[in-house]
């Protein structure tokens, strides 16, 4: 018996027109990344120093670019998160040395293993970042004139206490104290790892924070907080997030990564110059603002500012090995900074289009 039911029609062709509307999503997805922009940049910026300079292929070399990349991006991860909220830190730089000296002046003249003195430093930086916050969110001033004197002031006390109880600009060493060695193994040694030779364990942080910031970011609550209290404030506040206490864990935040990162410095070296860390705050927010964040908030990414900071890395060091003046290292910083934000405000202004 013939069958009742009707064949199956065979499916039309697929149109170049279907074809072109089935990508337009996933392209609209490309550009509305904020990454893409710094993305083109590395690519492009890896490809003149591999064709130019020798030496920059070489694995030992590019070990170097990764760290002078990783003592920017592990700042630069609280400042991209902080930017996202609608903030930026002005003495995040001159915070990195405070925590260095606290930690080896308070280690040296109290007679305390490094690891208590590391802790010291640490509740001092968190106590920067709470200032920071607390004194924002109380007076509502912006970020910009709250961390401006922020930093004028912990740059007038990073010299004066240092002179004052060393009688010199350079705190103590303390590489023969209790504790050095287990903190410099985590804080600045090296580890062996393959084609690269062997890499700053501050690479490795740096990856490890990209990733969990990354993940605090896009995949919790507290993430989508970030991208609000950015985004519009009041709107934020009415939804019930708690912008207070968003906005000074920010700037705690900062002052975790201006810990780490001064502890970096003071146990690579044994001791710490009181006059360094100034125009490195700017260094991190160029990274974060070459990575796509925006410096009125509630856009940007983590990997962004890692991409910007790789991106940093590359130029100090591919300069070098290129064999250019390094007087035109800052200058092609800047040059590149300001490209990124040419490029992403065009990207982002094509993603609104489609």
């Amino acid at each position: 018996m013939a069958s009742t039911l009707a064949p199956r029609p065979a499916p039309a062709a697929t149109t170049e027109k279907e074809l072109r509307a089935g990508r337009r999503p996933l392209l609209n997805r490309l550009l509305s990344r904020p990454e893409l922009g710094s993305l083109i940049g590395a690519v492009a910026v890896f490809a003149v120093f591999f064709a130019m300079a020798p030496t920059f292929r070489q694995g030992d070399s590019f070990a170097t670019v990764l760290y002078a990349a990783s003592v920017v991006g592990i700042m630069a991860v609280g400042v991209a998160l902080l930017m996202i909220g609608g903030e930026f830190d002005l003495s995040a730089g001159v915070a990195v040395v405070t925590a260095a000296l606290t930690a080896g002046m308070t280690g040296y003249y109290l007679n305390l293993n490094v690891w208590a003195a590391a802790g010291i430093a640490l509740l001092a930086a968190l106590a920067i970042g709470f200032a920071n916050g607390a004194i924002l969110v109380r007076t509502k001033l912006p970020s910009f004139l709250v961390t401006l004197s922020m930093f004028l002031m912990l740059q007038g006390l990073n010299i004066a206490v240092t002179k004052l109880v060393t009688g010199s600009v350079s705190g103590p060493n303390i590489s023969d104290m209790d504790g050095y060695a287990s903190a410099r193994a985590v804080f600045a040694s090296f580890v062996p790892v393959p084609v690269l030779g062997s890499v700053r364990i501050t690479v490795i942080w740096w990856l490890v924070f990209v990733a969990l910031a990354t993940w605090v970011l896009m995949r919790t609550r507290v993430g989508n907080w970030i991208f609000a209290v950015g985004g519009n404030v009041e709107s934020a506040r009415a939804v019930g997030v708690p912008v207070t206490r968003v906005k000074i864990g920010l700037f705690m935040t900062v002052g975790f990564f201006a810990w780490f990162s001064g502890m970096h410095l003071l146990m690579a070296s044994g001791r710490q110059q009181s006059g360094e860390g100034v125009g490195m705050e700017l260094l991190y927010i160029m990274a974060a603002v070459v990575g796509g964040c925006l410096l009125t908030g509630g856009f940007g990414s983590v990997i962004g500012a890692a991409i910007g900071a790789f991106i940093y890395g590359m130029t100090t060091m591919g300069i070098v090995y290129a064999g250019w003046d390094n007087n035109w290292v800052m200058f092609f910083v800047g040059a590149m900074l300001l490209l990124a934000v040419v490029v992403n405000a065009w990207v982002r202004r094509q993603a609104s289009k489609r």
